[in-house]
């Protein structure tokens, strides 16, 4: 049996192929770390995790990344709401939400990288965007 998948880019229904016989790469961006989960996140899960589960069923190995955004604006003003550090902000919600995803089932990602340890390839991006008037300064 074959996967179809629709391609925004095409607009058009393709089949599923990879990069690399046999293996699937995926990446969700995943929750800013400010306030517990809502419906909206667990869906989101819920989805990505019935595809990563289809595809392992039919044989592919697949690696699941799924970051955490754990500075923004947001983060900040929680922190200030509670006395407390961005840092502390974070972990407090990142922790609410592997307990929530832990409730529902949700099979944890092979990664969870996290913003704040991805600051200097970030900062190259956007210089490299900027640069190739992709982005504005």
């Amino acid at each position: 049996m074959t996967l179809s998948i629709y391609n925004t880019l095409t607009r058009r229904q393709e089949q599923f192929t990879t990069v690399e016989p046999g293996k699937v790469k995926m990446y969700y961006c995943g929750v800013t770390v400010y306030d517990y989960c809502h419906l909206g996140h667990a869906r989101a899960c819920i989805v990505w995790d019935v595809v990563r589960r289809y595809l392992q069923f039919t044989g592919y190995d697949v690696r699941y990344i799924q970051n955490f955004t754990d500075i923004d604006d947001k983060i900040l003003k929680r922190a200030r709401e509670e006395d407390s550090s961005m840092e502390v902000v974070a972990e407090k919600y990142i922790q609410a939400y592997f307990e929530d995803m832990s409730r529902l089932g949700i099979k944890e990602a092979d990664e969870y990288p996290r913003a704040t340890h991805t600051m200097n390839g970030i900062q190259r991006l956007i210089h490299d965007l900027e640069h190739k008037g992709f982005a504005y300064p």
